[in-house]
């Protein structure tokens, strides 16, 4: 007997494209949430043809991002796909979309006029910049996001330019916390019957991660500047060089731990030198420690430096790749990994839902769908139209 999920009775219709917004609707969905994806029906979603290996000419990106969804296409600079948006939205509890601002507003689909027909519907809006504001009208990706969050400024090498993550940082967090918004909504619907508005901005979603960096300029007047692999103050935790060419993560900053590090390393009166004695003494001895270690660790394999990691009780880990990943026993044992069905790939490894419920964990269900695969049952299912009716939507080029 399957478990039912825990979104099972939430309806989702997904506007936008790309990554921010889809993001939030791909979390949605891995928690059973019925995701309706919106696509114009030329194209679709850029995202079909993003990613630097395309096998068959397909994305490899799009059957993880677009999982567990429903694909309807909808031309939404007609007024006729407009109306039919605005039906599904009475048939639905979440409207999430990443336009700029004011694109709704124009198309006649903007909150207040959703709710005259759906009072408790959520609109989850993701942008650059926010609903309001004097930036709130420009074009915002996640890049420009990400440096006005702040977190540009601190990747990277000192005597470098800013860095980027190899990610896509500042979409995929302002989709997280679009998510968290659309579910706390959710809930509070629940009391008071009515929905909102879940305004997430990319550049807010980056500074909330940004610690306790305004305060220490404004009070103790220290601006963070990109530092490497190392946090000022904390070490040792690097990553240091083994004999067979890899790196292995030691983390053993704290007092015990950079003890029991030392006695792995057959060098116990570390722990009582005075340059390392404590936190401040390694942070500000940091490099001449990071020598000790590497040379140290440049003497051994990888495997055996982790073992001896392991059985000291110190932290460290190798740098994983994707071949690490998928050759790993933990993230087997976990099923971090799993292997959805896909009509041109066979079937496609991605990662698993996350975070895991013990009750009513999520769970893929299936790989994104192709162009408009769902467009004819969603309007029959929903909005209860004929065959007859949406042979002329298909004819007028509508959907």
């Amino acid at each position: 007997m399957t478990t039912a999920l825990p979104l099972a009775d939430i309806r989702v219709i997904e506007l936008g494209q790309l990554l921010a917004g889809p993001f939030c609707g791909q979390l949605l969905g891995d928690f059973g949430a019925d995701v309706i994806k919106v696509e114009d029906p030329g194209r679709g979603d850029p995202m079909r043809e993003w990613g630097r290996e395309k096998p068959h000419g397909q994305s490899l990106w799009w059957p993880v991002l677009a999982r567990n969804k429903r694909s309807v296409t909808v031309d939404l600079r007609t007024e006729a796909g407009q109306d039919l948006v605005r039906r599904l939205a009475t048939e639905a509890d979440v409207l999430l979309e990443n336009f700029r601002p004011g694109t709704l507003e124009r198309w006649g689909l903007d909150p207040a006029s959703l709710w005259e027909a759906n009072p408790g519907l959520v609109v989850t809006r993701v942008t650059g910049f926010g609903q309001t504001g004097p930036y709130s009208p420009r074009a915002g990706y996640g890049s420009i996001g990400e440096a006005m969050g702040g977190i540009r400024h601190v990747i990277g090498e000192p005597d470098r330019p800013p860095a980027r993550a190899g990610i896509s940082l500042g979409d995929s967090l302002a989709a997280t916390f679009a998510c968290l918004g659309t579910l706390v909504a959710l809930h509070q619907r629940q009391t008071t019957g009515r929905g909102q508005v879940v305004d997430s901005a990319i550049y807010e979603a980056v500074f909330a991660l940004m610690e306790s960096l305004v305060p220490e300029w404004e009070i103790a007047g220290y601006q963070r500047e990109r530092t490497g692999s190392v946090l000022p103050n904390v070490a040792p935790s690097n990553a240091y060089p083994t004999a067979d060419g890899e790196m292995v993560l030691v983390a053993a900053n704290q007092d015990t731990v950079f003890k029991r590090l030392a006695a792995v390393m057959g060098q116990p009166e570390l722990a009582d030198d005075e340059r390392y004695a404590t936190h401040s003494a390694r942070g500000a001895n940091a490099a001449a420690l990071d020598d000790l270690i590497a040379a140290w660790t440049a003497q051994r394999s990888a495997d055996d430096v982790l073992a001896a990691m392991e059985e000291g009780s110190v932290p460290a880990g190798r740098v994983y790749t994707a071949r690490d990943m998928l050759a790993d026993p933990h993230f087997a044992a976990r099923e971090a990994i799993v292997r959805i069905a896909h009509p041109s790939f066979g079937e496609v490894p991605m990662q698993n839902v996350f975070p895991r419920l013990s009750a009513t964990p999520g769970r893929v269900r299936h790989a994104g769908p192709a162009l408009g695969e769902h467009t004819d049952a969603v309007l029959a299912e929903l909005l209860d139209l004929d065959d007859d009716q949406i042979a002329a939507l298909h004819a007028d080029g509508v959907i």
